[in-house]
């Protein structure tokens, strides 16, 4: 730690998507890194331990430290292995700005870019995961299809009500996070996410209009036509845009901005703005996003077709 601030993102994920930038924000100087490790989460602890106290901030990505969702949080049980490894450094993974950020995402849709969200058929694949945007859809009116019992355990039972949502979540969450995570999210060692593109699935899809979700879910079963449809969702690589531009996505929103062609997912872009303002510990939903506008750091809106 010195006079550029450096913020590091350790990833459970590839180390193909590993991406390095620096800039200035707010009259500071940052280094932001993203570093995979394929898989290995022992390899990840270590790299953990290696970084704290050397510098500013950690992003933890590839595996959430816990869930906050309908009202409640949930640890992960490994999730408190990874947190126990940093003392000094504050270590985020993303939930604190989700709910802002991801929320916000749907406002900026209809009052920034004017389109119309309400009555919008919305497969989000784990709404646990993605409260803020579950709710902001829900708040819209939109006619949304929770699949995180598919996505995350493999079981075809899609939730249409957010109450049912939220039993579900109520009941299955606290079991779940007991689970080794690469049961629920297994980490790849390559960089692409495999397509089932034909599989039962696709029909998923194909009854919707927008797609939101973590990348990786979001492409699991993607059909080859994706035409006309909107996909909201976080880390994507240049790669990612053009498979996503070539199925036929209408507009690509991610959460978090493209830093020198990648976005970076929501882990890292909470450490920086946590580094920015200098604290030790996650900050309140207002106070990011009020960083976020100050830094510039909004969304990214790609029209894909045009």
């Amino acid at each position: 730690m010195g006079d550029i601030k450096e913020v590091v993102g350790v990833s459970t994920g590839s180390s193909k998507r590993d991406h390095t930038v620096e800039l200035d924000l707010l009259g500071e100087r940052f280094r932001i890194s993203r570093e995979g490790t394929d898989g290995d989460l022992d390899r990840a602890e270590a790299r953990l331990r290696e970084l704290d106290g050397k510098v500013d901030a950690i992003g933890m990505g590839g595996l959430d430290l816990f869930l906050n969702a309908a009202g409640r949080t949930y640890w992960f049980r490994e999730g408190k292995r990874f947190r126990n490894a940093v003392r000094e450094t504050p270590i985020l993974d993303g939930s604190g700005l989700k709910g802002a950020v991801e929320a916000d995402v749907v406002r900026l849709m209809r009052e920034d870019l004017g389109l119309t969200v309400a009555g919008k058929r919305v497969l989000v694949c784990s709404a646990v995961d993605r409260w803020g945007m579950a709710e902001a859809f829900y708040a819209e009116g939109c006619k949304v299809v929770a699949a995180d019992l598919l996505y995350a355990l493999g079981i075809p039972i899609m939730l249409r009500t957010k109450p049912t949502t939220i039993r579900v979540i109520h009941a299955i969450a606290p079991i779940a996070v007991q689970l080794p995570f690469k049961w629920l999210y297994p980490a790849e060692a390559d960089h692409e996410t495999k397509v089932e593109a034909e599989s039962k699935h696709a029909r998923l899809y194909r009854d919707a209009d927008i797609i939101a979700g973590d990348y990786k879910w979001v492409r699991q079963w993607m059909p080859e036509d994706m035409s006309g449809k909107w996909v909201i969702t976080n880390t994507t690589t240049a790669e990612d845009v053009e498979f996503m531009r070539s199925r036929g996505i209408e507009l690509l929103v991610t959460s978090t901005p493209r830093l020198e062609g990648r976005s970076f997912g929501t882990n890292v872009i909470e450490a920086t703005m946590v580094a920015l303002d200098g604290a030790s510990r996650a900050l309140s939903p207002e106070r990011y996003l009020q960083l976020l506008r100050e830094t510039g750091f909004t969304p990214d809106v790609q029209w894909l077709q045009r």
